[in-house]
């Protein structure tokens, strides 16, 4: 389950009963992390009595044959993806970790649109934000809490959570060593997050005809991470069929906040919002955040060393070392000549099983 040697051919003594693989002209990098996904497809439910290779085969198509062997669920019935997360754990179902952020908690009338007639739990006051923060995480399962910070109401109207909330519920979620995620929408939105205290923007917060330029410092200034999601916000908005103007700004919007974002020193984690966006490809994230202006180099990061530091998976988590885990993607090329390499999976192995393999 732990890398046991890394080096040249000439200098490691591979076990005579030893799996090999063949990994002639491909690139071994550590395995990857996607930080936004939903397990709310009709293909996961009833997770602790579906046919374990339905689930296999569910799996691979979202996560692991995209390299996939640590996902954060931002938002699934809870339950369900316990029984999911249990039965992987087991060894029944090859799929990968999965780290969960419950609660979706929204402010007052801050259920999205999109999910109606269901409705999120609402955090009326302080009081009430801890009471719901404190229970929620009575469960052991729960690894993070997930805010609306700025929730879409209606098409036309997003609702922010008053800052006082925000806080209440982060300092609830702290005293248990819990990290918080906030869904911001705009400016308003990750500007609640920010001051209430919240670890990780899950999204960019493009909306609207400006965004405050003022964010991204701060965010670096107060040790916020961001996953961009560049993806979905083409995506969505060509799915609600709106004008290719209000698609362009949202867009450059996007692709500006994780461009001054990095280069202010923020931490990027990578995640698409997959299982909400059925697109499950990455390659146009990959290039999206290469126009947002990442190199290989500062890509490869949100992928795999952030995450793994930012939601302390342990000692040498993320890299490729001697007594690290043997969590390895092998990619069919060179990513660093060409970024949508990191989309072309040959293998994906964790703690040294194979869970993914593609024929060459």
């Amino acid at each position: 389950g732990s890398i046991a040697a890394v080096g040249r051919r000439g200098q490691v003594r591979v076990p005579a009963n030893a799996s090999v693989l063949d990994g002639a002209g491909l690139t071994v990098t550590a395995g990857f992390w996607n930080a936004h996904v939903h397990f709310t497809e009709e293909k996961f439910q009833s997770a602790g009595s579906r046919p374990a290779a339905d689930l296999a085969a569910a799996l691979r198509a979202m996560l692991t044959r995209w390299g996939v062997i640590n996902a954060v669920d931002t938002g699934s019935w809870l339950e369900n993806t316990l029984a999911l997360r249990r039965r992987i754990e087991s060894g029944e179902v090859p799929g990968p970790r999965i780290m969960i952020a419950s609660g979706t908690f929204v402010p007052v009338g801050g259920s999205p649109y999109y999910v109606l007639p269901a409705r999120l739990p609402e955090l009326a006051n302080p009081e009430r934000a801890t009471a719901l923060v404190e229970r929620l995480l009575e469960d052991p399962g729960v690894d993070a809490v997930k805010l609306f910070t700025g929730s879409w109401a209606t098409r036309q109207s997003i609702v922010v959570m008053p800052v006082d909330v925000a806080r209440a519920a982060v300092e609830a979620a702290h005293r248990r060593g819990k990290q918080v995620f906030a869904h911001p929408s705009n400016s308003a939105g990750a500007l609640a997050a920010l001051d209430g205290g919240v670890d990780v923007l899950a999204h960019t917060f493009p909306s609207g005809p400006d965004w405050d330029r003022s964010l991204p410092r701060r965010m670096r200034e107060s040790n916020m991470a961001m996953i961009p999601t560049l993806k979905l916000w083409p995506w969505e908005l060509g799915r609600l069929g709106l004008p290719a103007g209000v698609r362009e700004r949202v867009q450059a919007n996007a692709e500006a906040q994780v461009r001054a974002f990095g280069d202010a020193g923020g931490q990027l984690i990578f995640g698409t919002d997959v299982g909400y966006m059925t697109d499950y490809d990455p390659t146009d994230e990959f290039l999206l955040l290469q126009r947002a202006g990442l190199g290989f180099g500062a890509l490869l990061a949100p992928l795999t060393t952030a995450p793994a530091r930012r939601f302390n998976a342990g000692a040498g988590a993320g890299l490729v070392a001697v007594g690290s885990p043997a969590d390895l993607v092998v990619l069919d090329g060179d990513p660093a000549a060409e970024i949508r390499i990191l989309a072309r999976v040959r293998y994906t192995i964790r703690r040294g099983q194979v869970l993914y393999e593609r024929a060459p």
